[in-house]
């Protein structure tokens, strides 16, 4: 699912996709506040219901109640035991407990409670009778009630008629109610149906709106995923373009130096040896005559003598001779030592094993790894004393060069591009060794630790070694 940003770049769904989200929210919402009052009015409708049938029933069984206390009351006149006035002597009390149910069953129909009324006052007078005949039969017997019962003109066939309108105009009210409870049915199905649907439609709209989001995210992910592979593959091939040529320039810069090395003192140092033999022959012969000629051409020699040196610290840095005319220990010392003079540095040299037999390009490795880790010391490290170990470890040659210094940050370790490191690892890779740099001892200073295996795995190419170099006067 996409998602765009506001001005605080936190991340928000798309308006339409809002708008869905809170139409289903509310669709629901209304949904749940429909089917609430639904259910409420069903349940409102069904105690209605309810009510409506025990009204019903309570007037039958209020019916019952006396025909059953006037059967007793006959048995008790023909048969004169009182087994029969049972159902008589409690007849009042229930009939009474009848009405008051009555009465709140029927308090929102103001039409039954006057029919009640009635009726309640013909049974009165109907249990009234009942109460006279038996005082009449204990004192007169079966033929005074014979008299009484010619004489009365309450019949029970009058409350049996009053119940049955009440039943009727119950019934009537009941089936009022219950259209009334069906129509309040099928509006909550309607009503929880219609919201149901739109809702299920709403979601199935935000459904596929959802599951194209995701498809088209999916897919852009893909592109994504694809792109980022031949970026990588890319930047792979190129870093190793850039390797293969990084190696390849080093190898022609030692090569180029080392032929410059050798133009500078073959061609460059006969011609200022000459110079300077010519100028002391000249010199010799005008010392008597012109001695301020001499003076001009002594100036000329010293400065030719000058030249030579640069000429000769130039071949040096171009192509060390003693790396050439006595092997890398050697050399590795006399370095140190010219390092030591130039800037006071305390620079010790440990050499352990068989190290001159390494060959030319090992040689030349190393060398240049250990100048730039001095040149870099000297520069950045402010340190004291420096330590450079080298030693032979069966077919490989360790390297370290260890200083008490400042220590190089882990910004400078993060861009290899400074200090000159890209350039001693390259060196290191290009004879398949490695090279890192870390801490010092005790976390002092900075360690430039070297392996250099002597049999590569792949073919490199190697620097011829220059023809030795002899120091000129």
């Amino acid at each position: 699912m996409y998602f765009t940003s506001d001005q605080s770049g936190a991340p928000r769904l798309p308006f339409y996709k809002t708008i869905l989200c809170m139409a289903c929210v509310l669709i629901l919402i209304v949904n749940g506040v429909s089917l609430f009052h639904n259910l409420g009015a069903l349940k409102g409708a069904s105690f209605s219901l309810g009510q409506t049938a025990r009204v019903g029933d309570r007037l039958q069984y209020l019916n019952v109640l006396v025909m059953d206390a006037e059967s007793s009351l006959r048995g008790y006149f023909i048969s004169g035991s009182d087994v029969y006035l049972g159902p008589s002597r409690t007849v009042e009390e229930q009939v009474e407990t009848e009405f008051k149910e009555l009465e709140t069953l029927l308090a929102d129909n103001p039409s039954q409670l006057d029919n009640l009324a009635y009726l309640r006052t013909i049974v009165d007078r109907r249990l009234a009778i009942m109460k006279q005949a038996l005082d009449v039969y204990r004192e007169g017997g079966l033929g005074e009630i014979v008299k009484i019962a010619k004489t009365d003109d309450t019949k029970i066939d009058e409350i049996h008629l009053q119940v049955h309108v009440m039943v009727t105009l119950q019934n009537e009210i009941l089936a009022a109610r219950s259209a009334a409870f069906y129509r309040e049915y099928q509006k909550a199905v309607v009503v929880g149906v219609g919201t149901n649907v739109v809702a299920i439609a709403v979601l199935v709209m935000f459904y596929r709106l959802v599951r194209r989001s995701y498809f088209t995210r999916a897919a852009s992910e893909k592109a994504l995923q694809n792109a980022n592979e031949n970026l990588e593959s890319m930047v792979v091939q190129r870093t190793g373009q850039l390797a293969v040529l990084s190696r390849h320039l080093i190898n022609v810069s030692e090569k180029e130096k080392s032929k410059l090395a050798r133009e500078l003192h073959d061609e460059m140092g006969a011609s200022l040896t000459a110079i300077g033999i010519d100028l002391s022959v000249v010199g010799d012969r005008l010392r008597a005559s012109e001695p301020e000629l001499c003076a001009m051409l002594e100036r000329a020699r010293a400065s030719l003598i000058d030249a030579v040196e640069l000429k000769r610290r130039i071949v040096e840095d171009l192509r060390p001779s003693l790396l050439d005319n006595l092997g890398l220990s050697a050399a590795l010392h006399s370095y140190c030592e010219q390092i030591a003079g130039v800037t006071r540095l305390d620079c010790e040299v440990l050499i352990d094993g068989e190290v001159d037999g390494a060959g030319a390009t090992h040689a030349i490795a190393v060398f240049r790894i250990v100048q730039e880790s001095l040149n870099n010391i000297v520069k950045y490290a402010s340190a004291s004393h420096v330590i450079v170990q080298l030693a032979r470890e069966g077919e490989a040659l360790s390297l370290q060069v260890i200083d008490n210094g400042v220590g190089i940050d882990a910004d400078a370790l993060r861009k290899p591009m400074s200090h000159g490191l890209l350039g001693m690892r390259e060196r290191a890779l290009l004879l398949d060794g490695t090279l890192k740099v870390v801490r010092g001892v005790n976390n002092v200073g900075t360690c430039v630790d070297a392996w250099l295996p002597l049999a590569p795995a792949k073919p490199v190419a190697s620097v011829k070694p220059a023809a030795p170099i002899k120091s000129t006067a």
